[in-house]
């Protein structure tokens, strides 16, 4: 009995071996796998991470396209005004071929200009003064009650490039 004793035991052995075996190999797959799931779980996010970079970064792109103007149409804007002042004045003088030929240069400045992106923001007299919007210069006494806190004289075009407002409109309002 002895040698089935010896057997039997040495079958427990054998048993309890590849049962050890088993959950080591168990174990390592596991361990693989988790190693597998972190791996995976860096590189989800690393991708992510790069997709918003290329977004963000083609946003910036888009609006440093439409503002790299923005310089030059700030310096142009004294010229416009310009044209606006010296075509009053030849209007006053009457002479119909010089006051032609300044309105060509000044409409073809201003399509240029606002095929570029820039664009005037309309303002009349008889408007509502808003603060958002104008610029107020001064007040003066209002000839009725209706033009009270409403824009009687505009003294400077206001200007927007896209739509950021690189001037607003200076404008005197009544009292």
């Amino acid at each position: 009995m002895s040698k089935k004793n010896d057997s039997k035991e040495e079958k427990d052995l054998e048993d309890k071996e590849i049962q050890q075996e088993e959950v080591q190999e168990i174990s390592i797959e596991e361990q693989l796998q988790k190693e597998v799931a972190q791996e995976k779980d860096k590189f989800l996010r690393l991708f992510a991470e790069f997709e918003n970079y290329k977004k963000r970064t083609a946003k910036e792109r888009i609006e440093l396209f439409r503002t790299a103007n923005e310089d030059l149409m700030t310096v142009l804007l004294p010229i416009l005004d310009d044209f606006d002042r010296g075509l009053a004045e030849i209007k006053k003088v009457k002479d119909k071929e010089l006051l032609k030929g300044m309105e060509l240069i000044k409409n073809k400045l201003k399509t240029t200009l606002a095929q570029k992106g820039l664009n005037f923001i309309e303002v009349n007299k008889g408007d509502i003064f808003d603060v958002e919007i104008h610029e107020a210069i001064t007040q003066i006494p209002a000839p009725s009650e209706d033009m009270k806190g409403k824009i009687m004289d505009v003294v400077e075009q206001g200007y927007k490039l896209g739509d950021k407002v690189l001037r607003y409109p200076k404008v005197v309002i009544g009292q």
